[in-house]
């Protein structure tokens, strides 16, 4: 599609939401909630809602050694758009739900201009009943864990555990999977299945490890979970990071995913082609609970991930890197570390909510911390990564500005031909978020 179609279809969605919108203030007045929504029946069970979401990066990023820019830049200070999205769905009848969501991630310095924003989702739902609903699109209804498919606008730390979207923007687009799917929720057990068809992928193999660009077998995956107090809403896929201490949640999880033949590689010599199942697998644990009546709650979420993606498979993911030029170490340039391989991955993530008017008008406070512990089959030592940051929760998840410090590890390969972790790296961020 040229650029100027892009441009056209953008506009295009751009004024048929203001139109939505625009038919909400003048025929049905926001609801009490705040939300924008617009009602096809008299008592609001048929509906269209339209939301916005924007989160600012402002970073500070010690570079992985020897990383340049055109020159050499130790250090880097940026600002961009981490994510920008709008979404339109509703329940058009009681058995037909439709959801989309557009925008785009990672916009800044170092992007193309006017450029980048997709749909992320686009999917149609058709409902039996509470236990059953059959839904086929572009969608996040997927294995293998909890945050496989995030909630973004109401995360505890400032980002998902990106780990658990091992095949992001690999066969799939940005976590999102052509696919049919079945959910739905039987007495305390929410659950999800999925069938989908991965995105091609055109890369000769090497003797590394990689997706492999034979034609794509079909992917399972699947997602059940055990609802110990509150019932959590499955209308979308997104999973909820903090509750903010308006629900008694424990949830404890399970999933997997699995393709054929999914990796592939060359053999020592490069006489032949080796090929592998991707298979994923976790159990996890989720626990969001109000401790007082002025407000103060925990929330904390951890569990354990195995993911068999080939020989020594791993991938450095680096968050809207700052940096794409040359670099001396295993990590790639910018903030970028080993965040994805083949191992098992302890993940854990805990955070405290103060009393509701600890700041008066000005909101409250919400400290957490984050690590992931991973042992990947390529690295001789273990991938450590850890975050302590804060909330400042201005008006709850709507009006939100979040700063964190991330510790991330740098490998380098030693005398003997081994990835050790030889020293770490910090990233300061402050995120400005904005969801209605």
């Amino acid at each position: 599609m040229t650029r100027s179609k892009k441009g056209y279809y953008t506009t295009f969605l751009f004024f048929l939401m203001l139109q939505l919108s625009g038919l909400t203030f003048a025929q049905n007045p926001l609801l009490d909630d705040g939300k924008i929504k617009f009602r096809l029946n008299k008592n609001g069970s048929h509906y269209v809602r339209l939301t916005f979401l924007n989160q600012v990066w402002v970073r500070y990023n010690e570079n992985n050694p020897g990383t340049t820019n055109g020159i050499t830049e130790p250090n880097t200070f940026d600002i961009g758009l981490r994510r920008t999205r709008l979404q339109l769905f509703g329940q058009i009848t009681d058995q037909v739900f439709f959801y989309t969501q557009f925008g785009q991630n990672n916009f800044s310095y170092q992007g193309p201009r006017k450029s980048g924003a997709f749909f992320h989702d686009a999917l149609i739902e058709y409902h039996t009943n509470r236990a059953f609903h059959l839904g086929m699109g572009l969608t996040a209804w997927t294995g293998f864990a909890r945050y496989a498919s995030p909630s973004i606008g109401s995360l505890l730390a400032l980002d998902t555990p990106l780990f658990q979207q091992s095949t992001a923007d690999q066969t799939d687009q940005f976590l999102r999977k052509l696919s049919i799917y079945a959910k739905g929720q039987v007495g305390k057990i929410d659950y999800r299945v999925a069938l989908s068809k991965p995105l091609a992928v055109y890369d000769a193999p090497t003797t590394a490890t990689n997706f492999s660009a034979d034609p794509p077998q079909v992917q399972s995956q699947a997602y059940v979970k055990y609802q110990l107090m509150e019932h959590e809403s499955n209308r979308t896929p997104y999973n909820t990071g903090s509750y903010l201490g308006t629900k008694k949640v424990f949830t404890i999880g399970g999933g997997i995913i699995y393709q054929p033949n999914a990796m592939w590689r060359l053999n020592n010599n490069a006489s032949d082609t080796i090929r592998q199942d991707l298979t994923l697998w976790a159990v996890d644990a989720f626990f969001d609970y109000p401790l007082s009546e002025q407000g103060n709650a925990i929330t904390a979420y951890a569990g354990f991930f195995s993911t068999d993606m080939g020989f020594n498979y791993f991938r450095n993911v680096g968050v809207m890197n700052p940096a794409i030029g040359a670099n001396t170490s295993i990590n790639g340039s910018g903030n970028g570390f080993p965040m994805i391989g083949s191992g098992n991955t302890v993940y854990s993530q805990v955070g405290y909510l103060f009393n509701k008017d600890l700041l008066g008008k000005y909101g409250t406070l919400q400290p957490f911390g984050v690590v992931q512990y991973s042992n990947y089959d390529a690295f001789k030592d273990a991938v450590i990564m850890w975050e302590l940051g804060a909330n400042w929760l201005i008006k709850g998840h709507q009006s939100k500005m979040s700063m964190v410090y991330q510790n991330r590890p740098v490998f380098t390969t030693n005398s003997a031909g081994e990835s050790v972790n030889t020293e770490s790296k910090g990233m300061w961020v402050l995120q400005y978020q904005v969801n209605f």
